[in-house]
């Protein structure tokens, strides 16, 4: 009987989520505004990467880096994000993120957004992950 436990929990490794996500929040918009930044914590069990993410409120999103270079503060899209085993990986303001484009409707404090990221481990297999990112007011969040 031990044996066959050991064999459905080996079975299951695959399964498990490599990447976990916590808090994931997205800033809220005004009418009309078409773009809004998303964030979170990724830890990832072993080196791997943000390949993309998708919404269903968002027409594009992308994976994307600011900096302050010669006191201007630049921000570039990046092809993939790398997630170091145990170390956590925050998206934050003014930092890197997730940027929402074309959305297809504003965002309300409350409103929960379903984001699905594409992850890629070291053995470049790929996975997704699905969370619900809580939409905070457009002036606040950072300290939550």
């Amino acid at each position: 009987m031990k044996r066959y436990l050991n064999l459905l929990l080996l079975a299951a490794l695959p399964a498990m989520a490599q990447v976990t996500v916590s808090e994931a929040w997205v800033r809220g918009t005004v009418a009309q505004q078409k773009a809004t930044g998303a964030f979170m914590t990724l830890n990832a069990a072993q080196d791997s990467r943000l390949l993309s993410a998708s919404s269903p409120v968002a027409g594009v999103v992308e994976v994307h880096e600011m900096t302050m270079t010669d006191n201007v503060m630049r921000m570039r899209q990046l092809d993939s994000l790398a997630l170091p085993a145990g170390k956590p990986v925050k998206l934050m303001p003014g930092g890197y993120h997730l940027m929402l484009l074309q959305l297809q409707r504003p965002l309300s404090e409350g409103d929960k957004v379903p984001l699905t990221l594409e992850l890629e481990d070291a053995k470049h297999v790929r996975s997704k992950v699905t969370v619900e990112a809580l939409v905070r007011p457009l002036t606040g969040g950072h300290q939550h």
